[in-house]
């Protein structure tokens, strides 16, 4: 599953990358969450991968703060770039004429124009380095024991507060505030653009429109529901104090299944990434023929 996400996302970033046809917005956001994907998985899999090949389950306190920050990092960077790939979707279906331009000068007047895009990915991923930096720091400053075992593949933020011996009351009010403004208050706006968008669409006179429209966003959708439902469902059954073993496994699927899925819901179905394909295929095939013949 590691070696796959890898090589997903590598591909994913390098097809918009060297293909000019892939320099949208929505592709923009997509090399942006293919980045991120490969940092989440990258912090927490190879660290299980080799407890699971050594049986050395041990991890420096450094490292565990370390891990903490980057998966903080990432999470709040995977939730903003679907909240900006939501509101690019409601622009490009909502507002049509205001998200492509017949030449390059119109281009400045265009809702999604590249200074916006670039605006909102710098804020988003400054946003997420402030926070990571603030969990960071409240941690490294708890009292621990010099050993613990964290009942844990990797160094969960509520994991550690079970084990120190500070209190640690004030910072999970923190962490429901933060779960208000960086997790809920998002996704909120990604359902909201989806009402508007389905709005949109069922004021489509004809079927073919209609499914033309929503083809576009399919691959955001299941993108969302691939996140969000396991994150959900982990939130509440740690808010719950059901099992353990069922919050574990719930962590394991947004943490490894969904960053591998995610390059395959946009290339199965997503003509354009296909022809991208197709088009970078043809043009390696005739650098080697240049350079072998």
């Amino acid at each position: 599953m590691y070696l796959l996400t890898i090589f997903g996302n590598l591909i994913i970033i390098t097809l918009i990358s060297l293909m000019s046809m892939l320099h949208t917005p929505m592709y923009f956001f997509l090399c942006n969450l293919s980045v991120v994907d490969l940092t989440y998985v990258s912090t927490t899999l190879p660290k299980l991968l080799s407890i699971t090949i050594t049986q050395d389950n041990r991890i420096f306190f450094q490292d565990c703060i370390t891990q903490l920050y980057f998966f903080t990092f990432c999470a709040i960077c995977d939730i903003f770039v679907l909240t900006s790939m939501a509101y690019d979707r409601y622009v490009a279906v909502c507002k049509p004429l205001q998200y492509t331009a017949i030449c390059k000068p119109l281009q400045y007047y265009l809702i999604m124009n590249r200074r916006v895009c670039a605006t909102l990915t710098i804020s988003i991923w400054f946003i997420a380095i402030i926070n990571s930096v603030k969990y960071g720091i409240i941690t490294s400053v708890l009292t621990f024991c010099s050993s613990q075992n964290l009942d844990h593949f990797y160094c969960d933020i509520k994991t550690l507060y079970t084990v120190t011996i500070s209190d640690t009351s004030s910072r999970e009010i923190l962490i429901i505030v933060d779960d208000i403004f960086l997790a809920f208050i998002p996704f909120s706006l990604v359902l909201i653009s989806y009402m508007y968008i389905i709005s949109s669409i069922m004021k489509i006179s004809s079927s073919a429109g209609r499914v033309k429209a929503f083809s576009s966003c399919t691959s955001h959708i299941t993108t969302v529901i691939l996140f969000y439902g396991p994150a959900i469902v982990h939130y509440a059954n740690s808010e719950a104090g059901l099992s353990k073993e069922g919050d574990k496994w719930m962590s394991l699927i947004y943490m490894a299944l969904v960053p591998m899925l995610n390059p395959l819901v946009y290339t199965l179905r997503n003509k354009e990434v296909l022809g991208a394909i197709k088009k970078l295929r043809t043009v390696a095939r005739k650098l080697i023929y240049n350079i072998f013949i």
